[in-house]
């Protein structure tokens, strides 16, 4: 079914639960272990059409923030998830409590249930109302980033648009749009302190309703870490400073060379050839010709994938105004169809998010038989691997996308891969301190974040542009308003793809079956069981991190552009 035929129906709250409740007085009912099964079914199924109902809200709010009747849908279902997540815990408590428990873990397996054990550790009837305000305040970060409306250079821009400006080889319009960039977010920090100060002073709550003494604890489980902790975190971050930073200073200062200057300062930041970056060729049209291509050589379920996506239209990836920020993968499970949502703005940057968001949109495919739900998508330092991974696995057609420019696309794809290693810990590390910290001011976090800077991205001179200059710029990122703790997931699946992209170049075909299977695993074993059985060393292995540093650095080296 195409995207534009797939009909919207509100669930509404007292339907909705009654339905619920009706559901679960037959699954505790069941006197068998095939009703038990049979019942389940249904729950399955009908989840699967509440979440589908949200997720095509989402999504049509998100393409036009302007659309009154989804922004209207969406602030309604802000308020009610709340209440479904309560029934579903009370059905998750029966499914632990099942007298057919054992059936059913030899049927699904235990990790699923041990991760419905860690879901009833993050809610309690009694936070309803604190959910509810947590929905809309990070709906209202949201609507706030895609309300921007920049006068620059002759147009009215947004800001994927102005992130095209960062990688101007004019250099003075590259000061120009960071300035612009400042004012904007400048003229806004109030809004964006006193959010983020709500939620944090929200979420502690939470946390101590439920029992815990910070919200961090309360994160780990929302994020459902099921296989490693704080501490092996805190070690992975240790790990980066000590083995990737170095790394990225070499980088930095050869880019400092090559473009001229001496510093790299926040104006040249994302700038890192002379002659300027690798653009990709051709039309959005063009590109997608390309992009099937791509999977249709790939593999036989990549290209059956990518078919799929293109004929039901379930890409929307052109910048347009009143449009949400950034990219993602969402799902419309009683569809099996994923969708894809990006913001081309010209920039190498719309190939690589039209990979990455094809490794979830792929993985997703191929996992839409596995039942239940539950076990389709995984953990997400699991989901990013499938991701990350592809943006390496789709380098072999890169010259379709790029021309003359593909051994510049290669070259800078992996060393902002590597690049972002510090910055995504130093997300993690600042979200750490804050919630230990929940009276902190908003000046305290902006000095916190501009101490971390040093820490983690000691190349870049912050001084000339205010907002960066006075540490606002973790106003940017949205994970931290609505995704606690998620960002290093990213991390730690960076190392991963690294992995697969260091095996990929001396033995293709092996390397992506290993992926595949790793894929096709979805959420049946946690993180550190897929990676082991891809034969490959877990992140939290400080010797991982010096391998993928140096084979990096040695690809790089030799492939100077």
């Amino acid at each position: 079914m195409k995207f534009a035929d797939m009909q919207y129906t509100r669930p509404e709250l007292e339907s909705t639960q009654a339905r619920y409740r009706e559901l679960l007085k037959n699954f505790k009912a069941a006197k068998t272990a095939d009703e038990c099964f049979a019942s389940h079914k249904e729950i399955n199924d009908f989840t699967e059409y509440v979440n589908t109902m949200i997720n095509l809200a989402y999504v049509r709010k998100t393409l036009n923030t302007k659309d009154e009747y989804y922004a209207a849908e969406y602030e309604y279902l802000d308020e009610v998830r709340p209440h479904f997540k309560e029934v579903l815990q009370e059905i998750f408590a029966a499914m632990l409590n099942s007298p057919f428990r054992k059936e059913m873990e030899a049927a699904w397996g235990k990790i699923m249930f041990s991760n419905l054990e860690i879901e009833l550790k993050t809610f309690s009837p009694e936070i309803i109302e604190d959910l509810q305000e947590e929905n809309r305040l990070c709906s209202e970060y949201a609507d706030l980033l895609a309300s921007a409306e920049i006068e620059f250079d002759g147009k009215t821009l947004n800001l994927s648009d102005m992130s095209a400006y960062f990688e101007n080889k004019d250099r003075d319009m590259r000061v120009q749009a960071c300035e612009a960039l400042s004012n904007w977010y400048t003229s806004h920090a109030e809004q964006f302190d006193t959010i983020f100060d709500k939620l944090v002073k929200l979420r502690t709550g939470i946390a101590k309703k439920l029992g815990y003494e910070s919200f961090t604890e309360l994160g780990y489980y929302r994020m459902q870490r099921n296989c490693f902790d704080e501490a092996m975190v805190t070690k992975f971050r240790q790990g980066i400073i000590e083995h990737i930073v170095p790394l990225i200073l070499k980088i930095k200062a050869e880019q400092a060379v090559r473009i001229g200057v001496d510093k790299i300062d926040i104006a040249d930041l994302s700038f890192n050839y002379p002659d300027g970056n690798p653009t990709p060729k051709g039309t959005p049209d063009e590109i997608f010709a390309h992009g099937k291509k791509m999977f249709a050589e790939l593999s036989d379920e990549t290209s059956e994938f990518f078919n799929f996506m293109l004929e039901n239209d379930l890409f929307d990836v052109l910048s347009k105004p009143g449009k949400g920020v950034g990219g993602y993968l969402e799902e419309f499970h009683i569809y099996k169809a994923p969708f894809i949502f990006a913001n081309f703005n010209g920039t190498s940057n719309d190939i690589y998010v039209l990979a990455h968001e094809a490794g979830h949109g792929y993985a997703s495919y191929v996992a839409y038989d596995i039942y239940p739900y539950e076990l389709r998508e995984g953990s997400p330092e699991i989901s990013e691997i499938h991701a990350m991974a592809m943006e390496f696995f789709a380098w072999p057609w890169m010259e379709g996308f790029f021309g003359a420019d593909t051994q510049k696309y290669y070259h800078r794809h992996l060393s902002k891969s590597i690049e972002f290693l510090p910055y995504g810990s130093m997300v993690d590390e600042f979200q750490h301190l804050v919630y230990a910290k929940p009276e902190m001011t908003p000046a305290e976090r902006n000095a916190l974040w501009l101490e971390l800077e040093a820490k983690y991205r000691p190349w870049i001179d912050m001084a000339g542009i205010p907002y960066w200059a006075e540490g606002r710029c973790w106003h940017r990122q949205a994970a931290i308003y609505e995704m606690p703790f998620y960002y290093i997931d990213y991390c730690l699946a960076g190392i991963m793809a690294l992995n697969f992209w260091a095996l990929n170049q001396s033995d293709h075909m092996s390397t992506w079956e290993k992926y595949v299977r790793l894929v096709k695993f979805a959420a049946t074993k946690n993180f550190v069981e897929l990676v082991s059985d891809s034969g490959l060393p877990t992140p939290f292995e400080p010797q991982n991190l010096k391998m993928v540093a140096d084979m990096a650095a040695e690809w790089l080296e030799k492939n100077r552009v």
